[in-house]
Formats: structure tokens, sequence, C-alpha cells
């Protein structure tokens, strides 16, 4: 109970922002409406994204220095889960395009970004698949991860900023700050990123040991 208690608060993090996010009452804005509430899904799944890439790329620069497999092992792990939240926050954030620009996919400048980016990670697992021999893998993998995750960042963070884009805080257009979220929001939204990512760390932490093991049975 003792060693588990922040897996109990992520839990209980994620069901209160749900219920709430849900049920609470949200500021009417032109145009967002109710579908304002889908921030507290779409935004948390970039989050705990990021949390858990920042993660990969870590063990990838630790692999580089210690040559632990183990340490290879925990930097796919870290990915593969990434990519998940990766594709939630994709879809959540087209669900929201279709109801607030109008179709699922425009072509905007965020969403072809974030889309590339993606593609570097599912890059990144189909290098490590085409590559036999493990202390090659986790090696070109490792120095791949290295160069992806500030590419990643300058996709995801950086570019949109700089054209135009309907998303909110790129291209000029302001940012969900410069609109009326309220202090009901913010009790919810800012929760939801804390809970997502631990999530997220726990799904990686089980992935960890279920490969850990069959390693081991398979040596």
């Amino acid at each position: 109970m003792y060693k588990s208690w922040w897996k109990i608060l992520g839990s209980v993090i994620v069901i209160y922002t749900t219920v709430a996010g849900l049920l609470l009452g949200v500021p009417h804005l032109p145009i967002l409406n109710e579908t304002i509430r889908n921030l507290y899904f779409h935004v948390p799944m970039w989050f705990a994204m990021l949390t858990l890439f920042s993660i990969s790329v870590f063990y990838s620069i630790k692999h580089l220095l210690t040559g632990d497999q183990a340490d290879d092992l925990r930097a796919v792990e870290s990915v593969n889960v990434g990519v998940v939240f990766s594709l939630l926050g994709l879809v959540t954030g087209s669900l929201w395009a279709k109801y607030t620009w109008g179709q699922y996919w425009s072509f905007d400048v965020k969403q072809n970004f974030t889309a590339v980016a993606i593609l570097l990670y599912f890059a990144y697992l189909i290098l490590r698949n085409a590559i036999d021999e493990e202390q090659k893998r986790a090696k070109i993998s490792a120095i791949y991860n290295i160069f992806a995750f500030p590419m990643m960042i300058v996709l995801i963070l950086v570019l949109p900023r700089l054209s135009d884009s309907l998303h909110p805080g790129n291209g000029g257009n302001p940012g969900f700050n410069k609109y009326d979220l309220d202090e009901r929001m913010r009790m919810v939204l800012y929760p939801a990123f804390i809970g997502w990512s631990i999530i997220g760390y726990w799904i990686y932490t089980i992935r960890f040991r279920i490969r850990s093991i069959e390693n081991q049975q398979n040596s």
C-alpha cells in the first residue's frame, strides 16, 4: 500500500477530472460551446506523451553512457506508451476539430506537424524491429531517439507558432489563457495533467516489468 500511493493518487485524479470534466460548468464561448470540455482530455494526452518521451530520451542517453540493456528496454517501453497517448491526443484533437473547424482534418499546420512528430516515433519502433543484433539495435535506436526528441519538440511546440494556424496559441491565434478559462476549468485541467502523466508512467512500468520477465525467460 505504501509503495502504491502514487498509483492510487493517479487513479483518483483521473476519475475526478473525468467526472468533473463532464459535469461541472464551463464558460459558454462562441463556436466552442460545450466542446471546450475536450480540453480536459485532449491537452493532458499531449502532456502525458511529453512526459513519457522525456523518460525515453533520458534512458537512451543513460544507455549510451552505461551500456545497460535495462535502460534500452526502459527507453523503448516508454516510447510504446507515449505513442499510444500521442494517438489519443490526435484523435481527441480531430474530434474537436470536427465540431469547431467543420472537419476532422483540415491540414492545419499544427495537425500536420503533430502527425509528422508521431511518425518520427513510429520510425523509431520500425528501426528497432529492423535490427536483429541486440547491442547494435540498442545503440542505434538510442542515438535516433536522442535526435528525435528535440525534433518532436520543434515540430509540436515551435514551428506551429511561426505559421498561421486555427489552433489556439499558434500563429497569432490566442491560447485558452486569453479566453475565459475560469477557475472551475483550472481546478480540473491542471490536476488532469498530473493524473494522466501518472497513469502513463504506471502503464510504462508494467510494460517494462513484463518485458524484463520475458527476456529473462528467453535468455
